[in-house]
């Protein structure tokens, strides 16, 4: 009775975002939200809105009740879909939320309109607007010109606050909390060739590879195309592409007129990639737009060495040299490169797998990234914070 009693005072934080398929990188923060906001004395509740019967949802049902992560779903039929509204309303009159933290477009909107009969204090967090399409980028010019009526706007890198503050955003309501990964889900149990083998690979190759959706705005044809480069100067190589999405089929037939479909393995979605992390030698992220990608985040972690565009928060990740490569978008030379560079150098990729953990663990670390999000709670409700215990 007591436990649950205090439950009931803690003010209640709603991480509120539409998903389809089984997601994106901003699920692996979200979904952990909950248990990293708890010491702070907040608890959390993720809802996502979604599309019926998508079986994405119902992995993520899943990951939610392996992280303690409440996640309530709401059918969602599309952007015009005007049900959501009152769905999300009868949620917040059950739930009465301190905080409505909007993670998209659509969840922006709707915690501006919810607000006028439900009160809570309105947060977003902006992951960035990557995704490519006519459509899509004029939701993301809606979302930009409604972030100006949010209280906080939390942007996980420096450039996408430069963006919300061209749009409007007054400055001290805009902070920059970077992404974060916890740690002790990312310890290295194998070395590269035990891995591989274990997953069927040559352990004797060498291995690029690449988590994320299969998108345009990723620039994986780039890799495919390097890699194609680089076996035709007689490097042993392959390439291995953990993620789905719409350019699957196009990934696939480049592949085979290059001639490398032997080499090329696309496994499509992993419910745990950390398995074909520590299968890869070198992990190579050439996205033209991102924010601050946990993939890197997360390849680090796990002794990886990275090579990445020099894009949004990934230029302020990584110190060219001491903890990766940089490259510059649609640099397809520079690309090649760079891998080459490091496939053909151990000595290399030892060191940055060295000074890659290091930069995880001091700046990068979950538990710290929820103090500060804590934080802006705290501010925003006039609240003393809470020291975890």
């Amino acid at each position: 009775m007591v436990d649950s009693v205090a439950r009931r005072e803690k003010p209640i934080v709603l991480h509120v975002r539409v998903m389809a398929g089984q997601g994106g990188g901003p699920e692996k923060t979200i979904l952990r939200s909950p248990r990293g906001l708890a010491p702070y004395g907040y608890r959390g509740v993720c809802v996502y809105l979604h599309p019926p019967g998508d079986p994405g949802f119902s992995e993520l049902r899943q990951k939610a009740a392996q992280l303690d992560a409440p996640l309530v779903g709401v059918p969602d039929r599309g952007p015009w879909d005007l049900r959501v509204l009152g769905a999300a309303y009868r949620v917040c009159r059950r739930l009465r939320p301190a905080i409505w933290q909007g993670h998209d477009y659509k969840t922006n909107l709707l915690g501006l309109l919810v607000s006028r009969v439900c009160p809570a204090r309105l947060v977003s967090m902006v992951h960035g607007w990557t995704v490519e399409g006519r459509r899509i980028r004029f939701y993301y010019r809606l979302d930009r010109l409604w972030l100006r009526f949010y209280e906080r706007v939390i942007c996980v890198s420096e450039d996408l606050r430069a963006e919300c503050l061209r749009w409007g955003v007054r400055p001290e309501r805009c902070i920059v909390i970077e992404n974060a990964i916890d740690l002790s889900e990312y310890q290295r149990r194998l070395p590269p060739e035990e891995a591989k083998r274990r997953l069927g690979l040559d352990p004797v190759g060498l291995v690029i590879g690449n988590v994320g959706r299969l998108s345009p705005e990723k620039g994986l044809a780039g890799l495919v195309e390097a890699t194609a480069q680089l076996l035709e100067e007689g490097q042993p190589v392959r390439l291995v592409l953990v993620g789905d999405g719409p350019e699957r089929q196009e990934l696939e037939a480049l592949a085979r007129r290059q001639g490398i479909a032997d080499r090329v393995h696309l496994v499509g979605h992993q419910p745990d990639p950390r398995p074909w992390y520590e299968a890869m030698d070198l992990f190579v992220s050439n996205s033209r737009r991102e924010g601050l990608p946990n993939v890197l985040l997360e390849a680090m972690a796990l002794g990886v060495p990275v090579a990445a565009t020099r894009i949004a928060g990934v230029a302020r990740l990584i110190e060219p040299e001491r903890t990766g490569l940089l490259v510059e978008p649609d640099d397809q030379a520079g690309l090649t490169d760079a891998i080459r560079r490091m496939l053909t150098d151990a000595e290399l990729r030892r060191r940055l797998v060295q000074a890659g953990r290091n930069t995880v663990e001091t700046r990068y670390s979950f538990q710290s990234r929820m103090a500060k999000v804590a934080a802006v709670y705290d501010d925003l409700l006039g609240r003393r914070p809470l020291s975890p215990g």
